[in-house]
């Protein structure tokens, strides 16, 4: 007796399907390469003549930006980049870190129910109301409170010296970097700490352990990779972002030498000189090679970022 039971796979119609959701998952997949691909591919071009008329050495360790004149030194900018960036990070991975870590494992219920949707609303927040926040508060609690301390107490330390009374300047940029970040290293800290199975928990205190002890030696090892990975989230915005920076770093395209001194990072570079003077030749280029340099340091830390988060998995998953 023949049974009427059909193999769904000898369907030609079935394989067919089958065959067109690969390949349409295939395509899908791609768009984000091939997205990549071109806006690298575009900004190359468009930068080209810039880097046909002058040497990639002389544009990346030239300090004089001079437009009028041809000449287009982009270290003041990496530099820019470099100091508020590295500042905002080193501001805001400690109390992001330490705030995670009491609101996974010390807090009330009640309170991380209440502060977490408050993470949310920071993070939702335009980054121009950040920018307009750090003008009306962080500048001049900078330029009238900070300044005076320090030219009193520490004036003669180089990192903390300047000439510049305004308070625009990379502290100020910082400071609303690092706030700007913080919802980002919480949020995800906060999930990789929860992600500890609790028999981690248990077993520590178990043992006798004191709560801190589990958390040190059970706890932290285990979630070093994702916090790592939360800090390269946060590092990742604050090199992207440009209004808020824009609007309380000082913009002065001049190499820094303080944490008090103006500087002009390349985001705010483009965003305040794209669509002006292009009449001056090469201008235009030198801005696409501005966004270029921009997007190969990015891309350069994600993949610095990835080959350390690699050996710190793998170092994780040996001594366990």
């Amino acid at each position: 007796m023949r049974s009427g039971f059909r193999n769904p796979s000898a369907s030609p119609s079935h394989a067919n399907r089958e065959q067109l959701a690969g390949a349409s998952a295939w395509l899908v997949t791609l768009i984000p390469v091939l997205l990549g691909g071109g806006i690298l591919l575009t900004l190359v071009i468009r930068s080209l003549p810039l880097l046909e008329r002058s040497s990639l050495a002389g544009m990346l360790l030239g300090q004089e930006w001079a437009p009028s004149r041809g000449v287009f030194g982009f270290r003041p900018f990496i530099a820019g980049t470099a100091w508020v960036t590295t500042l905002a990070v080193l501001l805001a991975v400690p109390p992001c870190l330490l705030t995670a870590l009491y609101l996974s494992e010390y807090a009330h219920r009640s309170l991380r129910l209440l502060v977490k949707p408050l993470l949310d609303l920071l993070a939702a927040i335009p980054s121009v109301v950040y920018g307009v926040w750090g003008m009306l508060v962080i500048v001049p609690w900078v330029a009238d409170h900070l300044l005076p301390l320090v030219n009193t107490f520490a004036g003669h330390i180089p990192l903390l010296s300047t000439s510049n009374p305004t308070g625009f300047g990379i502290l100020s940029g910082a400071l609303v970097l690092a706030v700007m970040i913080a919802p980002f290293i919480i949020a995800v800290s906060c999930e990789v700490l929860d992600g500890v199975p609790r028999g981690v928990r248990q077993a520590g205190l178990a043992l006798g352990a004191t709560r801190w002890q589990v958390v040190k030696s059970g706890i932290l090892p285990m979630a070093l990779p994702g916090l790592f990975a939360g800090v390269v989230l946060g590092a990742s915005r604050a090199l992207g972002e440009t209004m808020a920076v824009l609007m309380v770093v000082g913009n002065l395209a001049r190499l820094p030498h303080s944490i008090l001194d103006p500087a002009y990072p390349l985001t705010a570079l483009i965003a305040n000189n794209f669509g002006e003077m292009m009449s001056i030749p090469l201008y235009d280029s030198a801005l696409m090679a501005a966004a270029l340099l921009l997007l190969v340091i990015v891309l350069a830390f994600n993949m610095a970022s990835t080959l350390i988060l690699r050996r710190l998995m793998g170092r994780v998953h040996r001594s366990w």
